[in-house]
């Protein structure tokens, strides 16, 4: 058994008695300075072990083959109708999707961007399988025409008020024609404007009556809209409560449409046209009309990582539209590429890497604004967006954990005169590298470590300046009591 005396031998720490200890005044005030630096310089430690430190790197893009990305949007067209507004994708790999509409939703808006109903009606518009008659007659005019002398008046006098607007130079118009006016005059015939008048067919030049066809919202041609019981109301802030058809155009398809239209309808409705209200059919081929000429496109679409476009336009099989009447001015309130990130999470990237986060949005608030006019006429506005990826991950017992996963672009835009009708266009391409910020976690032990050295340093070095200002002061008495003897 080891006896008391061997383990005292191996004190590291002896103990000197108090008695042959002396205190002094400048002891005491190098002790203070240096109990306050050793605080000082802990702070300083825990403040470093409690920061966040990263490396940031830049390497090939890690994404996998097949992996999509996504786009979220929010575009409002203050001139492009909803009817007509059409979201397509396409890609370098050949991918080419059309009026996309699952992930699209359409407002009507005004000219202040201000929305003026509810969502318009999301799904595309139906396919016209019969553009006319299979063999094309001669007929006379069947159909009244209007201009914007006489179309508030008709409005008001017939239960059903429907309107072909369409333009000569029209392909689809011209088509339409033969038929219309033979549908107008079987229903002429049918319902005696004179002696019935529950419904009449109508007319309208839009290369004539270029302000009656833009006071209805008209973009595409031909537009045949329904109009009931002089519904369409002035006073209400300029909007107008009709609908628009897209069924066949073939005669028999319109003549049983124009049915159903007067089925509910009283014979002597024409009396009361302007204080009842018929009672609406459904038809699937029938659908509200838009409220103004504007319309806000939101949602997102996702897309191949590889180069490609996003493309805003007026699009429709079955009608034409004049290039020099379609205006594609819009104003972005988002157009950003993956995920959404939260409030908290998108604070926590900014913390880690402040300068990261400040173009995942880069067109926001942005507005390209074409005033029409002959100069301004045809203007396709295209946006080239070279997207980088930024991927956060941290080193968790030796292996990596994504955090976060963010996406930044730069942007120019154009604005580019074309024949073609006027269009939007966000090209997109994705870049190869990606930066890889990579957050370094701090050893505990190592924090535990700088502190005793704070603490042994800061107390040694105070020892040895008490030291040598002590025996400094010891030196200088001696040094006086010399000479004093």
């Amino acid at each position: 058994m080891i006896s008391s005396s061997k383990l005292k031998s191996v004190d590291f720490y002896r103990k000197i008695p108090r008695d042959l200890t002396e205190a002094s005044l400048s002891g005491a005030g190098l002790s203070i300075v240096a109990a306050l630096a050793m605080v000082f310089l802990f702070g300083m430690e825990l403040s470093n072990y409690l920061a966040v430190n990263t490396s940031t790197s830049v390497i090939v893009d890690r994404s996998s083959d097949g992996e999509f990305l996504r786009i979220d949007f929010n575009l409002s067209f203050p001139a492009l109708s909803c009817e007509f507004a059409s979201v397509d994708v396409s890609d370098v790999l050949g991918t080419n999707r059309l009026n996309i509409t699952k992930t699209v939703r359409k407002y009507s808006i005004d000219r202040n961007l201000v929305p003026t109903g509810s969502e318009f009606h999301p799904g595309p518009i139906p396919m016209v399988s019969k553009h006319g008659d299979d063999v094309e007659e001669n007929h006379d005019d069947g159909s009244v025409p209007l201009s914007s002398r006489n179309f508030d008046s008709y409005s008001h006098q017939y239960p059903v008020l429907v309107v072909n607007f369409y333009a000569p130079w029209c392909y689809w118009s011209n088509r339409l024609k033969p038929s219309w006016e033979k549908t107008a005059k079987i229903m002429r015939e049918r319902y005696d404007p004179e002696m019935d008048g529950r419904i009449i067919l109508a007319k309208v030049d839009c290369t004539e009556e270029i302000d009656l066809c833009r006071r209805h919202h008209i973009q595409g041609y031909p537009s045949i809209r329904i109009f009931r019981k002089g519904s369409d109301l002035k006073e209400n802030q300029g909007h107008h409560d009709h609908e628009s058809y897209y069924g066949d155009r073939d005669t028999e398809s319109l003549v049983a449409a124009m049915e159903t239209y007067v089925a509910n309808i009283p014979k002597d409705a024409h009396v009361l046209a302007l204080e009842d209200k018929s009672n609406k059919t459904v038809d699937p081929a029938k659908r509200p009309a838009p409220l103004t000429s504007g319309c806000r496109i939101e949602g997102f679409v996702r897309v191949k990582k590889v180069p490609g476009s996003v493309v805003i336009s007026a699009r429709s099989g079955s009608h034409s539209f004049d290039p020099s009447q379609i205006n594609v001015s819009h104003y972005v309130t988002q157009f950003s590429f993956g995920k959404r990130l939260s409030a908290k999470m998108f604070n926590e990237l900014k913390r880690l890497t402040p300068y990261v986060g400040g173009h995942h949005d880069r067109l926001a608030g942005q507005s390209y604004i074409v005033k029409h006019g002959d100069v301004n006429a045809n203007v396709t506005i295209e946006h080239y967006l070279q997207i980088v990826k930024t991927e956060l991950v941290t080193l968790r017992s030796s292996k990596e954990l994504k955090l976060v996963e963010e996406y930044e672009y730069t942007a120019h835009s154009s604005l580019v005169h074309s024949f073609y009708v006027p269009v939007v266009k966000f090209h997109f391409e994705p870049s190869p590298m990606q930066v890889l910020v990579t957050e370094l976690p701090k050893s505990f032990s190592h924090f535990i470590t700088n502190v005793c050295a704070i603490i042994g340093g800061v107390f040694t070095v105070a020892g040895i300046l008490d030291s040598i200002f002590h025996n400094t002061l010891r030196l200088v008495k001696k040094v006086e009591l010399g000479k004093n003897i």
